[in-house]
């Protein structure tokens, strides 16, 4: 059972202000809290269902507090409708900082709002292996649980780094590419070294002008229906992966 002291706190943990006093978020879903109990962040509290406390019982030795709930106690903590398997408190690491790496891609987030757009853009990012990810200090936190949710785990092995991003791109040699609806065609680029930068704007605005001077090349992908434009996970998907095969060509 879990809890009033332990219910508030988790309800709580929905809101950013909340988990920035406490440094905690939460995790929730079967998938999601294994794969947390299998790495080296640490975790506060654990509540789940007997049938998960069973299942998985030598890892959720992992946590500091291990408690049983029913499915009914998970969904009235959590944001998700039902849940019959764990939620999760999870101490928020500290951030290491951002060390430039020769040769690696590295996804520049300006302004992104929408959090299940973050949350699929670090499951791209796992993906295609890139480790860091740089965003905009107005970029949606991701401890939120929608991003946490819609990143499925990867937010375990791909670091975010929140900050000015001008600081970082105006101090790089590599490349940085920037997605516009008008530049060179992500198909017939030629690339000049591996690695670089690419840099996604704002699902409304796109890239904020005060970027746009530190961007070495506009990309955009070749339209062949009559849609304005895409979602910009999506975007970063297509052109992240053309950038890793024409990489992967180059070498």
């Amino acid at each position: 059972m879990i809890s009033q002291k332990w219910a508030k706190l988790l309800r709580s943990l929905q809101q950013k202000k909340y988990r920035k006093i406490e440094q905690l978020f939460v995790v929730e879903g079967e998938k999601a809290v294994l794969e947390l109990l299998q790495s080296d962040w640490q975790v506060k509290a654990l509540f789940a269902t007997d049938s998960f406390l069973e299942q998985h019982a030598q890892y959720t030795q992992k946590a500091a507090l291990v408690q049983q709930a029913s499915p009914a106690e998970l969904a009235q903590v959590g944001s998700f409708q039902t849940n019959d398997a764990a939620v999760a408190a999870v101490e928020i690491p500290a951030d290491t900082g951002f060390l430039e790496s020769e040769g690696d891609w590295v996804l520049v987030l300006d302004q992104i709002n929408d959090p299940g757009n973050l949350g699929a853009m670090i499951r791209i990012a796992d993906w295609y292996g890139i480790r860091h990810i740089l965003c905009s200090s107005d970029t949606v936190d991701l401890y939120n649980p929608k991003v946490i949710a819609a990143a499925k785990g990867s937010f375990l092995r791909v670091q975010l780094h929140y900050g000015d991003l001008s600081g970082w791109l105006g101090q790089t040699r590599l490349p940085v590419f920037g997605a516009y609806l008008q530049g060179e065609n992500i198909h017939q680029l030629a690339l000049q070294q591996q690695g670089g930068y690419l840099v996604m704007g704002n699902e409304a605005n796109g890239i904020s002008a005060g970027l746009a001077p530190l961007i070495s090349r506009k990309v955009t992908i070749p339209a062949f229906g009559q849609t304005e434009s895409l979602n910009v996970a999506m975007a970063t998907a297509v052109l992240v992966d053309n950038l890793k095969r024409l990489s992967a060509v180059r070498s």
